[in-house]
């Protein structure tokens, strides 16, 4: 049977033109199902592991990282395979490989896998991803350079340059990120998506199998290892080698410091995760061919004119989230379009197309892990980000050509022009002048020799210029670095204070978390502190805790409360001496703002001797003895990003199995992107005999003294919600209006369109 798969008569058939039509139609669909199982796999597994590490945008961050480290694995297997391995016996060991894989399935956590260290969560999430879907995703991240090696020596019509392929099945790539928020996260749970994963994966080793018989069959006269086939090519130099890297990285690392960016301000969900990514796949598709579907002159044109505008932005103050977000995007855009297209313009020969992968492979690593373990690591704020987009600007056409004459002139006259425009930013800098405006001014001088030289025939001024950009970003006062910022796995915080002294703020990514009057009207200091925001005393959150209180009938010595979020230990100064709190905090570098009263004294005044408990809520809270509290509040949100473990029908469980049976449960919702109070209630209503009611608060003075909110209290005595009912804003919720989330399903798309559908 094989011999007659493998011989003449099949190969006569197949080199026929309708037997070359089949075998580019079976090379295109396998290709297609693996990247389809690839990166579907991707936002899964991610989603398995979120709610070890508080939601935190970093668990993507750290994801892509280690994806790409095992494609890169699973790129120099198949370089191996390609050059050391004769043509007939690679396929025999690499569906070998794929039945050891196999035996890791289905796809999930490790089991007995251990709690998160409240240091060295980078470590712990990537020793889990290599346990729960290493194996697997490494088996079939190698079939993309090696499917193209075998079709290369299949005699086809468009064998002799088969990178076209790599485009093609970059589709399947688009096709399972974009369906996984809007089919497959909101119709399949996580255990019947690892299911049908694995049936997909039974498939695709089958269409492997099929592709290298056909590979055998066109091939079989070259029996000798594709060593000696790449012989005949042109000798690779280092400086392509260095080009390959540098264009794979700055494309892969933008990925992660814009994701990041994007995730901190709406939710840690894979919804949020897939876009970039889809989009940074589709840009193989537009550009990874012959003909790019988008002129590469134009792109060229617009990438220093987009950079300098994302700079602006990253300076000044004056745009709101969806125009500095719009303004990043078209600039990560541009530059990934800009940099692929590179790429594909310097490939190699056909007998080199493994090694090209592979040097392309590293450039993706080293992109990613620069973004998401090295850059948090080294800087205090996202900085990455505009660094990544000025070295985006040496992926452009003739960068590393040979200066001209006229070019060596321009590009004397941009240097003086930067270094001078950057000399007066630091200037106003230490003259403690209107930093603001005039750093401002010093980046439109700048910005317009950007527009001066955008012609594109200076490649090597616009990427100075860019450079001097992007070190008034870095070094200047700009939105990045005001407030002193620091950072940690779950994301940037800072403390802002205002010109007069006399308010100071806590800022989780561009979110306000918190605030303390420090002074009155007259100049005053107060003391005791007063908790604003969402916590001033007519908030849900402040009343919520008399409500429990009377509720409990207990003397103080015997009340306990359950703050899950931190914050700046607002909600301490709320508790009674005698009364046992205990706060809950996953990120350290919260829990030391909170407790330094050089910049908030809400703990230090009310609760000098706080009971502080590090760790992820869910994980934590679980250790607690059944009926143990008589108020507990959720409001553990980084940023506007929503833990969506910690809003699910299991965690509400939890919650109420943690409280006494006339305890109260106040989850804070308020999110300026996501409906979020009747995913709660929804999840509330899961567990039997819970009553619920939403509070839309809405103070008439809004101020930083008191901000609007939206709290659903959950109670397991409906007489403990009646004193509720009352309050300005607040309706009982009986019935679920939408699917409770669980563990196992959640759907941030109809969250997201119940906000932005209602204001278009």
């Amino acid at each position: 049977m094989y011999a007659t798969l493998t011989g003449p008569a099949f190969a006569g058939r197949l080199a026929t033109a309708r037997g070359q039509a089949a075998v580019l139609a079976i090379f295109t669909a396998t290709l297609f199902l693996s990247a389809l199982l690839l990166f579907s796999v991707q936002p899964m597994f991610a989603k398995m592991v979120l709610p070890q590490l508080g939601g935190s945008p970093s668990v993507w961050a750290v994801s892509t990282c280690f994806f790409q480290a095992v494609l890169l694995l699973g790129y120099c297997y198949a370089h191996v395979l390609n050059r050391f391995v004769a043509p007939h016996v690679a396929p025999l060991v690499h569906l070998a490989v794929l039945a050891i894989a196999y035996l890791a399935m289905p796809i999930g956590l490790p089991v007995g896998a251990s709690e998160p260290p409240a240091d060295g969560a980078y470590l712990w999430l990537i020793g889990i991803l290599a346990a729960g879907v290493g194996l697997p995703f490494f088996a079939v991240s190698a079939n993309a350079p090696l499917l193209q090696a075998w079709f290369s020596r299949t005699g086809n019509a468009h064998a002799n340059d088969p990178y076209f392929l790599y485009g093609a099945s970059n589709l399947g790539s688009l096709l399972a990120l974009l369906s996984y928020p809007v089919v497959i996260e909101p119709v399949l749970g996580l255990s019947e998506q690892s299911s049908v994963w694995t049936i997909g994966f039974v498939m695709l080793a089958t269409a492997i199998a099929v592709s290298g018989v056909v590979m055998i069959a066109l091939g079989r006269e070259a029996n000798t290892p594709a060593a000696t086939v790449a012989n005949a090519a042109a000798p690779l130099t280092l400086s392509q080698r260095a080009r390959w890297v540098l264009f794979s990285a700055v494309p892969s690392g933008l990925l992660v410091a814009f994701t990041t960016h994007l995730s901190t301000d709406i939710a840690a969900a894979p919804f949020l995760w897939v876009v970039p990514l889809a989009l940074f796949l589709l840009t193989f598709v537009l550009v990874f061919r012959e003909t790019p579907v988008i002129s590469h002159a134009i792109l060229v044109r617009i990438q220093p004119l987009l950079i300098s505008m994302t700079m602006l932005t990253l300076i000044g103050t004056a745009f709101d989230w969806w125009q500095s977000s719009l303004v990043a995007f078209s600039s990560f855009m541009v530059t990934t379009l800009v940099a692929h297209r590179a790429l594909y313009e310097d490939r190699p020969a056909a007998s080199h197309l493994t090694e090209f992968y592979l040097w392309m492979s590293l450039g993706g690593v080293i992109g990613g892990m620069f973004a998401a373990i090295l850059a948090p690591q080294i800087f205090n704020a996202t900085y990455e980000f505009p660094l990544l987009l000025t070295l985006g600007m040496l992926c452009r056409p003739g960068v590393f050509s040979d200066f001209g004459t006229d070019e060596k002139r321009k590009l004397g006259i941009a240097a003086v022009v930067a270094v001078s425009a950057l000399g007066l930013g630091f200037a106003v800098k230490y003259l403690h002048s209107d930093q603001q405006a005039m750093v401002i001014g010093v980046y439109a001088i700048a910005a317009g020799t950007v527009f001066l030289i955008a012609s594109g025939q200076y490649a090597k001024l616009q990427v100075l210029i860019i450079g001097a950009l992007a070190s008034v970003v870095m070094f200047l006062p700009s939105n990045l670095n005001r407030g002193e910022p620091s950072r940690s796995f779950f994301g940037v915080i800072r403390v802002l204070e205002s010109e007069n002294g006399d308010v100071r703020r806590f800022l989780h990514g561009t979110t306000s978390h918190g605030a303390q009057r420090l002074k009155d009207a007259h100049g005053n200091v107060i003391m005791p502190p007063v908790p604003a925001t969402y916590y001033h005393p007519a908030s849900p959150m402040a009343m919520a805790v008399n409500v429990a209180r009377d509720a409990s009938g207990k003397p103080s010595s015997q009340f306990r409360a359950g703050i899950i979020g931190l914050g700046v230990g607002s909600m301490a100064c709320y508790s009674k001496a005698e009364e046992a709190w205990r706060f809950y905090e996953i990120d350290a570098a919260v829990v030391a703002v909170a407790a330094d009263p050089k910049r908030f004294n809400f703990l230090s005044a009310c609760r000098p001797n706080a009971d502080i408990v590090l760790g992820d809520a869910r994980l934590t809270v679980a250790k607690e003895q059944r009926a143990s509290f008589d108020y507990l509040q959720i409001d553990a949100f980084s940023s506007d990003a929503v833990p969506t473990h910690l809003l699910t029908a299991e965690a509400v469980k939890l919650y109420l199995d943690k409280l006494t049976d006339n305890g109260v449960l106040a989850m804070h919702v308020s999110n300026r992107h996501l409906d979020l109070a009747p995913v709660a209630a929804a999840a509330a209503l899961a567990t039997p005999g819970t009553s619920v009611a939403i509070v839309n608060s809405q103070p008439k003075d809004v101020s930083i003294d008191s901000a609007p909110s939206i709290v659903v209290i959950v109670t397991k005595n409906p007489a403990v919600i009646a004193p509720v009912m009352p309050w300005q804003g607040a309706r009982l919720q009986d019935t679920a209006l939408v699917t409770p989330w669980t563990d196992d399903y959640s759907d941030i798309v109809s969250a997201l369109w119940r906000v932005y559908g209602r204001k278009h």
